[in-house]
């Protein structure tokens, strides 16, 4: 069976429904559209900073580290091809053609220390997304697109492959789950943007039964009295979990335009961890299993980061609570206390302000 496009983040059908709800100028649809417009990576003027050997993880014996110019001119692609699909703005679209080609003419490796993987899953979801959003604009000639799935396949996805096979020659439960969901992550979108579905079974298939923290019974692997679900990284930090949530969101919804609903996996235990995570980082109280793997033992959730904002509600509640009409009223609330989603740049100048493509309020709720 032939793989959907657009088939990542939105298909056809939400765009046309998002470009006639900013078209309109309904809230919150255009509010979020003219914030885009506002942050400096929807710039049609901006130029892209490709390496050949992009750099992740500092240690002895490492060259620099210069991933920095990658996770923003992913930011840059994305929210220019989505500002393309929205405003059909062929100057935008031009100039995330632009990125995308120079980093698939000029990038050659990913290295570093063990962070690498990191680069590999985060940052190819990203590059895969952006390409996906873009891949019909005219103005993209045939070659690029070509030269640019290559690098994906070339670059990105043999290391989400090992990763996810060999974990960097770890125990497998060395990893915590957003290791893991990154490079799922990546793997799936460019299965869908090369057109390989392989790569996108593969994807799925770990999220659903894979053996590292990443699949979804070892990242929300504790169901508590009530419902909730305790998230793997619960006990680290407040950060980490939420990463885990966005990045397991991201992955559903790809999934869910390619016809497989791993929203509803396993009684909808995403959900479940999502309220778990909404509730805690809300001041609430939550259930606490003592958590153990190979390398720690966590006898307490953790508070730090507590409270932090991240982009990566929007996308759960618009399936969950809007589309299925399920009960989550976490969702809701958190939505309510933060307001509406940003992108990359509006949550800190660091990588973990770039983990989520972002805009999300105006790109998965319903018109």
């Amino acid at each position: 069976m032939p793989l959907r496009h657009p088939g990542a983040l939105d298909d056809g059908v939400e765009f046309s429904a998002i470009k006639l709800a900013v078209a309109r100028g309904r809230s919150p649809w255009a509010d979020v559209f003219a914030r885009m417009r506002a942050n400096r990576h929807d710039d049609p003027a901006y130029m892209p900073h490709p390496v050949a050997v992009l750099v992740r993880g500092a240690g002895r014996g490492q060259p620099p580290q210069n991933y920095a110019s990658l996770f923003n001119d992913a930011a840059v692609a994305y929210a220019l091809s989505l500002d393309w699909r929205i405003s059909g703005n062929a100057a935008r679209g031009a100039a995330a053609a632009r990125i995308l080609n120079g980093w698939a003419r000029g990038l050659t490796s990913i290295t570093g220390t063990s962070d690498k993987y990191l680069a590999s899953g985060l940052y190819g979801y990203q590059l895969a997304i952006a390409g996906e959003t873009l891949r019909d604009f005219p103005g993209w000639a045939q070659d690029d697109r070509a030269a640019f799935r290559q690098m994906l396949l070339n670059v990105f996805a043999p290391m989400n492959r090992d990763f996810l096979l060999r974990h960097n020659g770890a125990k497998i439960d060395h990893y915590w789950a957003n290791w893991d969901l990154s490079n799922i992550a990546g793997l799936m979108a460019i299965g869908i943007f090369a057109d390989r579905r392989d790569l996108y079974e593969e994807a799925r298939d770990y999220y659903l039964h894979g053996a590292g923290n990443g699949a979804i019974l070892h990242a929300a692997w504790k169901v508590h009295p009530g419902g909730l679900a305790q998230w793997q990284e619960s006990g680290r930090d407040q950060g980490h979990s939420l990463l885990g949530i966005g990045l397991a969101g991201t992955i559903c919804q790809m999934a869910w335009h390619q016809g497989d609903d791993l929203f509803g996996a396993y009684d909808n235990r995403l959900l479940a961890a999502a309220r778990y995570v909404a509730s805690y980082n809300l001041g609430q109280d939550v259930p606490y299993a003592p958590y153990s793997n190979s390398d720690v033992t966590q006898p307490a959730i953790s508070s730090g980061g507590r409270g932090q904002a991240r982009p990566i509600w929007s996308l759960l509640y618009a399936h969950y609570v809007q589309g299925m009409g399920l009960h989550a009223p976490e969702l809701a609330r958190i939505i309510a206390a933060q307001g509406p989603d940003g992108g990359g740049g509006d949550y800190g100048p660091n990588s973990g302000g770039f983990d989520q493509l972002g805009y999300g309020t105006l790109t998965f709720l319903k018109p």
